[in-house]
């Protein structure tokens, strides 16, 4: 089955559709939930909540349309919502009232391919340290002990490099959003 035949299936609250397309986008879902939700358990909560969405809203779909955009923007929103405390509440509220002022149109969202590749360049520019105990966290989804463990540091090692690659990501991931804000 194909991503397109799946969606349609969907629409007509196909289970094994639904089936499908989770088990190919849930990685996608996690390594992006993953980027900003440290807590397992929030994390998981979030991407359980993208699928139930997805579900909620299946005949809404675009046939011939991509979920990555879609899906995107329901994950985002659930990070944005999970954590508004940690963000600058000025740069939370400008970025939720031009998300109600402007219509979203999949086609025309921001592509998941061109954001994975951007985060990727992100972290390809932290310390090499810092790079391999974020990639060992986010990407094969190690504790802070395990990456310690393997690394042979302190688990406040492993938390400082964490933090301050964390903060970079956020850092440069903000000036994105506010480029691609300005771009329209």
């Amino acid at each position: 089955m194909d991503e397109q035949e799946a969606i349609k299936r969907l629409k007509n609250s196909d289970e094994k559709a639904f089936s499908f397309l989770y088990k190919s986008y849930w990685p996608k879902v996690n390594h992006f939930t993953r980027l900003y939700i440290i807590d397992t358990d929030s994390a998981e909560e979030i991407i359980q909540e993208v699928f139930i969405k997805l579900w909620e809203h299946r005949k809404e779909l675009n046939e011939s349309g991509s979920l990555d955009g879609y899906l995107f923007i329901i994950t985002r929103n659930l990070i944005f919502n999970s954590s508004r405390q940690s963000f600058n509440h000025q740069f939370y509220q400008t970025t939720i009232i031009e998300a109600m002022e402007q219509s979203y149109n999949i086609d025309e969202e921001l592509d998941a391919a061109d954001l994975h590749a951007y985060i990727n360049s992100i972290i390809e520019q932290l310390p090499p340290r810092q790079q391999e105990v974020f990639r060992l966290s986010r990407e094969h989804q190690l504790t802070y002990q395990e990456i310690a463990q393997k690394l042979q540091i302190s688990i406040k090692t492993v938390e400082r490099h964490m933090g301050e690659a964390l903060k970079f990501l956020r850092k440069n991931l903000r000036l994105y959003a506010i480029f691609l804000m300005l771009m329209d």
